[in-house]
């Protein structure tokens, strides 16, 4: 078994188009498809595409709620939480260094 598998796809995940600025714009709170589109200045297609992924690797959450009309908040999971301070932590570290 490879153990560096999952870390290398999280890490894929995160360094592909909008994974970090989609990271930064959660860290407010709860957050909404449009508020993200908004804010991240990436297409509805490559955010869904980004937003499914991050979900399913456990570092975004996804909340829909029965109302008319739909209404959808996505969060932060605590993984997702931990890796947005690691990833913070060496862009510090690499910033202090240039």
């Amino acid at each position: 078994m490879d153990y560096g598998t999952r870390t290398r796809e999280i890490l894929r995940a995160v360094s592909r188009q909008a994974g970090w600025e989609i990271l930064l714009a959660l860290r407010q709170g709860p957050t909404r498809f449009s508020e993200l589109e908004e804010g991240t200045q990436v297409s509805p297609r490559t955010l869904s595409e980004r937003l499914r992924e991050l979900a399913e690797l456990g570092l975004v959450g996804r909340r829909a709620f029965a109302e008319v009309p739909p209404r959808v908040e996505y969060t932060l999971t605590p993984l997702g939480l931990k890796l947005l301070e690691a990833l913070e932590g060496l862009e510090a570290l690499i910033e202090a260094d240039a």
